[in-house]
């Protein structure tokens, strides 16, 4: 397997509740991430949302898809979403928000490891690429939460 690490930082005029909400949604995430094809919930979890399991299909530029499973770990309202993932990604994923004057900060760190075969192949090559195609999935993330948030 190959191991990826990418750090994201998104910045919005808008109360850390609002976008804290929309984050934590994730269903409705396919409405205005262009990346994120099929959100499925499959089991609800507690009242902040631990043990919420939910599949995700995301597809970015690159011509293949993503399926994976994400259980919600730990969850501290308006400061952190952490949760792991398993299928063809495996690894954590943690949400951070921040307030700072009228600016919501968020950081996504994302540690994974691929499972399809062909991509462990190819990515002493391919690397940049699925990098690149990572990063331009987050942008249209921000992109959209920023259109939803106005």
């Amino acid at each position: 397997m190959s191991k990826y690490e990418f750090i994201t930082v998104w910045c919005f005029k808008a109360p850390v509740e609002s976008v804290w909400n929309e984050i934590k949604n994730t269903e409705c995430w396919p409405k205005w991430w262009k990346g994120v094809k099929e959100v499925v919930e499959v089991t609800k979890g507690d009242d902040l949302g631990v043990g919420k399991i939910c599949h995700y299909t995301w597809k970015g530029v690159l011509p293949y898809k993503l399926r994976f499973s994400m259980l919600t770990t730990c969850v501290r309202p308006l400061k952190l979403i952490e949760g792991v993932a398993e299928g063809e990604l495996n690894g954590k994923g943690t949400w951070y928000f921040f307030q700072i004057d009228n600016i919501t900060v968020v950081r996504y760190d994302w540690t994974i490891q691929t499972n399809k075969f062909w991509m462990n192949v190819l990515s002493p090559l391919a690397r940049p690429l699925f990098r690149w195609n990572h990063n331009v999935v987050m942008r249209w993330g921000k992109e959209g939460l920023k259109n939803n948030l106005e």
